[in-house]
């Protein structure tokens, strides 16, 4: 396993500043924006596709530093009821596919996306429960007439330009959130589909992480380092669904928080050790979304902590047997 940052973060700074601070901190692996929410401050494709002046100075500044690219982040909703919304999404995974190629990276990150309930729906639909029964016609709809057919289609896109990993973070929201729509996606289209896995979305939901790990174990593509503070004050109260903004910390029943604020040192060596166990052996994300801490002293102390959390190193054999 290798600690990378995903350098959205730093959005500030440009592509060098990123990697001389990164590098000074012994990080050598990025997971760049390439488009859709997390934007392409450090990676436009409409730039490096047609400009082959400015794609060689992004290529030196990558052997300049040491870096490698652990994954492309284009997360979306290309499959947005609005139209002029979906196109656009759309239209930046591919360029990040095309980008990708180009670059020699096999994994594109992005969410599934969510529907509307119907054609002429403007906004996305989510649905969380069976009952009444329109809700499962929206399901039927949302899965078999959208969401099954645009990630088909995607899947021979990725295919015919070299990405062999779609890695799909399972968010509240969008369709695929849990290890059972996950896996769904993947029965439905194909094992070029997987998981980004983040652990944050998870704690919130009352999903075990470790036990997601084991259930996923086959399509894990790639991982984000980020925590949840479930609040003992509030969820005991409101429970877990809440929309109130992310600012209001003190109110929320959770708020994401820096790899160790939400959960023990403990919790998080179960995490890495399950990860060995199942034969992961790529990025550890850090995706810093803490509002209680600065973008530097955030990414930092996650930094620190992970190290002591994960194996670096390959196992040994067992010479005590």
């Amino acid at each position: 396993m290798k600690l990378g940052v995903l350098t959205v973060l730093l959005s500030d700074k440009s592509v060098e500043e990123v990697f001389t601070y990164l590098s000074n901190l012994n990080i050598h692996t990025v997971e760049l924006g390439a488009g859709g929410y997390p934007g392409n401050s450090h990676l436009n494709p409409e730039i490096l596709l047609n400009d082959e002046k400015e794609y060689k100075e992004f290529i030196s500044l990558l052997d300049k530093y040491d870096m490698t690219i652990s994954g492309l982040s284009c997360h979306g909703n290309p499959v947005h009821p609005n139209i002029k919304i979906a196109q656009k999404f759309h239209h930046e995974f591919e360029q990040a596919v095309l980008l990708a190629e180009k670059l020699g990276v096999d994994t594109i990150i992005g969410f599934s996306g969510c529907p509307g309930d119907c054609d002429n729906s403007q906004y996305p639909n989510w649905v969380t429960c069976p009952w009444p029964d329109d809700f499962l016609k929206i399901l039927d709809y949302q899965w078999n007439d959208k969401l099954i057919p645009y990630w088909k289609e995607m899947a021979t896109f990725c295919e015919k330009h070299h990405v062999t990993k779609i890695a799909l973070e399972m968010h509240p929201g969008f369709c695929v959130y849990s290890p059972q729509t996950m896996l769904k996606l993947r029965d439905a289209v194909g094992n070029i589909i997987g998981s980004n896995f983040d652990p944050s979305h998870l704690f919130w939901q009352g999903i075990d992480p470790v036990k997601a790990l084991r259930e996923l174990s086959d399509c894990i593509f790639h991982f984000h380092a980020k925590d949840t503070k479930v609040c003992e004050v509030n969820t005991p109260i409101n429970g877990v669904l809440d929309t109130k903004p992310y600012s209001d910390e003190i109110n929320r029943s959770w708020v994401f928080r820096t790899v160790g604020y939400g959960h023990s040192m403990d919790v998080w060596k179960d995490i890495f050790s399950t990860l060995k166990m199942i034969g992961y052996d790529g990025a550890i994300s850090i995706e810093h979304e803490d509002s209680l801490m600065s973008a530097k002293e955030g990414l930092e102390k996650a930094i620190t902590f992970l190290k002591e959390a994960m194996m670096i190193e390959d196992s040994t054999d067992l010479w005590w047997v």
